[in-house]
C-alpha cells in the first residue's frame, strides 16, 4: 500500500493490518529542529483524530494525533533518544510509532501523496 497522509500533516504507511505513523517532511521544515517528543504508550488506544504525542522543537510544540483507530504497538524509543532524527529522516528512521487497525476503512478518508501535496501547495 502507498503512504497516505492527513490534514495535520502525519504520514501512515501500512503493511499488512500494522501501520507506522510519523510526520511529514513539510510538518518538520515548519517545526524547525526538533527537541523533544513524547510518544504514546505501547498498548494505549485510540480513535481516529484522537491526540496521541506532542512533538517540541526550538519554534513550536504541536500534537500529533492518530490518523486511523488502533491500538499502539510500538514507539520509536530512537527517536525519543535523539529527536534530531524527525529532522534528518521523518519519513523514514524518523518514525513515531506503530499500531494494529481497528479499522482500515479509515484509511479511504485521507489524502494520496499527489492530494497532499496540492493541500500544502494551496
Amino acid at each position: 500500500m502507498s503512504i497516505k497522509y492527513t490534514e495535520d500533516h502525519e504520514w501512515i504507511n501500512v503493511e499488512g493490518d500494522t501501520a507506522t505513523v510519523g510526520i511529514t517532511e513539510h510538518a518538520q521544515d515548519a517545526l524547525g529542529d526538533v527537541v523533544f517528543i513524547e510518544l504514546p504508550e505501547v498498548g494505549s488506544s485510540f480513535a481516529q483524530k484522537d491526540q496521541v504525542g506532542v512533538v517540541e522543537s526550538v519554534k513550536a510544540a504541536a500534537d500529533i494525533y492518530a490518523p486511523v483507530a488502533g491500538e499502539v504497538t510500538e514507539a520509536n524509543q530512537a527517536l525519543v533518544d535523539d529527536p534530531a532524527l524527525a529532522n534528518s529522516d521523518p519519513m523514514g528512521a524518523g518514525w513515531f510509532f506503530r499500531m494494529k487497525l481497528a479499522d482500515a476503512s479509515q484509511l479511504d478518508a485521507l489524502m494520496d501523496e499527489t492530494a497532499y501535496k496540492a493541500f500544502v501547495d494551496s
